[in-house]
C-alpha cells in the first residue's frame, strides 16, 4: 500500500454551502457524477460523500488542496455496484510518480455525516 486517506463531511453544512453557491456543483463534481444522482430528491449526502472521496484521495497521496483539480478525481459505479475511483490529470500524474497502481474506495453516510476511505495501492 502506498497511502491511505480518510475524510468526513458534515452533510448539513455541505447542503447549506451548495444552496448558497449553486455553481459549486459543477466546479467540484463531474457531469457524470451529477447525472448519476439526478433522480435523487436529496443529493447532498451523496455529493458530500463524493467530496470526502476527493479529500481522502489527497490524503492518500500525501498532498493538500490545490495539488490537483477536483475533477481529476471522481466516483464511478462499478459493474458490481461498488464505488470505483477514477483518477485523471494532475492527480493521475501524482499517483504515477508515487508508484500507485490501483485504488480501493469505501463511501458511507448517515443522516448527518458522509465519510470516505481511499487506499492507494
Amino acid at each position: 500500500m502506498r497511502g491511505i486517506g480518510i475524510d468526513a463531511v458534515d452533510i448539513a453544512r455541505f447542503r447549506d454551502l451548495l444552496s448558497r453557491r449553486p455553481n459549486l456543483r459543477t466546479r467540484l463534481f463531474t457531469a457524470e457524477e451529477l447525472a448519476s444522482l439526478a433522480e435523487r430528491s436529496d443529493d447532498a449526502p451523496s455529493l458530500a460523500a463524493r467530496f470526502a472521496v476527493r479529500e481522502a484521495t489527497m490524503k492518500a497521496l500525501g498532498v493538500g488542496l490545490g495539488a490537483f483539480d477536483f475533477h481529476d478525481v471522481s466516483v464511478e459505479k462499478l459493474p458490481s455496484g461498488a464505488p470505483g475511483l477514477q483518477v485523471t490529470g494532475r492527480a493521475e500524474q501524482l499517483a504515477i510518480s508515487q508508484g500507485v497502481g490501483g485504488w480501493h474506495v469505501s463511501i458511507t453516510h448517515t443522516d448527518t455525516v458522509a465519510m470516505a476511505v481511499v487506499a492507494a495501492l
